[in-house]
């Protein structure tokens, strides 16, 4: 049984305008996937339906084979969550927000809440208003992993934050993961620790998934193909297999193709019947600014 499972997710806040359309895929135990795609692509919708907050307008959605809004509260023991937009009641005092959920998950690890307050410099009698955005995600990382949860659920938890903080509180979610084989499921706009952090990637696009591949498969397996204007259209260059996108820039086509440098070279020359086709590798960053420009 997967961890996760999503079955033909689809929903709308409008009418006619779908922010999700038909989206599937499954995370297995131990897997640490990295959802990916531009601002209003369907990501936080997508966690928000796991976590039971919001309903699909079409399709299944299964937590450890439970549906989360039939039985949220068997679902959510099981899961830790945190979002940049995350709100701690700002009158309690965190120490008070800590003993709430403490008494709300029976596996709560005593020695690990320790552990997390003392590295993080927890300040047990501040009111949750009077924190700084660093403090306050790192009092909701600690309150969602401290009772190690067998699925975590990262919705940009390290947005706003500078690179030092942001390192620690993404180590410390690996550092759970290593100890305990639990899988996570964590959107980030830094390409950086997408590749640090996950085995595996998602891509949403335009209401659908667009990728879904192992990071080393992606790695090894796409390339940039740069391609002079004059020797073929952007239709020409989409009609050939595993081409998923173009884009033109000034005086060449930029096509990205789900195969490797070499092979794609070979395979675009021979059907434009033309040589010097420039085909390199694509950084992970490079390929989303390809895949989701406006242009594409």
């Amino acid at each position: 049984m997967s961890v996760l499972e999503f079955d033909d997710i689809r929903r709308a806040y409008k009418k006619g305008e779908q922010v999700l359309d038909g989206v599937s895929f499954a995370v297995e135990r131990g897997e640490v996937v990295g959802l990916l795609g531009k601002n209003g692509a369907g990501k936080t919708t997508l966690l928000r339906i796991a976590m039971g907050m919001i309903e699909a307008q079409q399709g299944t959605v299964r937590v450890f084979g439970a549906d989360p809004h039939e039985e949220p509260v068997e679902v959510k023991r099981r899961i830790g969550y945190v979002s940049e937009d995350q709100i701690l009641p700002p009158f309690l005092r965190v120490r008070d927000v800590i003993d709430l959920h403490r008494n709300l998950f029976p596996t709560w690890d005593a020695a690990l809440e320790r552990e997390l307050s003392e590295r993080f410099r927890i300040p047990w009698n501040t009111k949750v208003k009077s924190l700084s955005k660093g403090q306050a995600r790192q009092v909701a990382l600690l309150c969602a992993v401290a009772h190690r949860p067998e699925l975590l659920i990262l919705d940009e938890p390290a947005g706003g934050l500078d690179p030092a903080a942001r390192r620690e509180f993404l180590e410390t979610s690996i550092q759970l993961l290593n100890e305990t084989g639990s899988t996570i499921l964590f959107s980030s706009h830094h390409m950086g620790d997408v590749e640090r952090m996950a085995s595996r990637l998602i891509m949403i696009h335009e209401t659908e998934k667009w990728i879904d591949s192992e990071l080393d498969a992606i790695r090894d397996g796409y390339c940039l193909a740069m391609v002079p204007a004059d020797a073929a259209s952007p239709e020409d260059l989409l009609a050939l297999g595993d081409c998923l996108c173009v884009r033109r820039r000034g005086q060449a086509l930029h096509a990205v193709f789900a195969v490797a440098p070499a092979a794609c070279r070979a395979s675009v020359e021979r059907s434009l019947g033309r040589p010097g086709v420039q085909c390199r590798p694509l950084p992970l960053e490079d390929m989303f600014i390809e895949l989701v420009g406006r242009d594409a």
